[in-house]
């Protein structure tokens, strides 16, 4: 991540935007433009774990919250509110796929992934398969 850490950012504020954000439904991140704040001691595994600060984030409900606000630029992973932007650390990708449902056959197949986090996503040109 780049950039100069003008705030020191902390999970605190994130989480109340989250939660905000949730009692409306999918956030506007698309919307948001806020500074850059510096980067959070916050990661996320190969496996899909979040840390926070070198330990495990062990409820899963935070761990959606925080999932909720994560903005993808690049290859660089930021946790968006409309007032800060913070960048984290991600190992390989933020989801993982841990079940699969095939519909159809040849090119008209369609692959639905359930993630760590109970989301669904469908494989296409939005979630490329790698």
């Amino acid at each position: 991540m780049s950039g100069q850490n003008t705030v020191t950012p902390t999970a605190d504020g994130l989480i109340e935007a989250a939660k905000a954000a949730k009692t409306r439904g999918t956030p506007p991140l698309e919307k948001w433009n806020p500074e850059f704040c510096g980067d959070l001691d916050m990661q996320i595994k190969r496996d899909g774990t979040w840390f926070y600060q070198g330990t495990p984030i062990g409820r899963i409900e935070l761990v959606k919250l925080f999932a909720s606000i994560l903005w993808r630029e690049g290859d660089d992973y930021f946790l968006k509110s409309p007032v800060e932007k913070v960048g984290i650390t991600v190992e390989d990708a933020p989801f993982v796929a841990v079940d699969f449902e095939a519909e159809g056959a040849g090119e008209a197949q369609q692959l639905r992934f359930l993630t760590n986090l109970g989301d669904v996503a469908e494989a296409g040109p939005e979630h490329p398969i790698r």
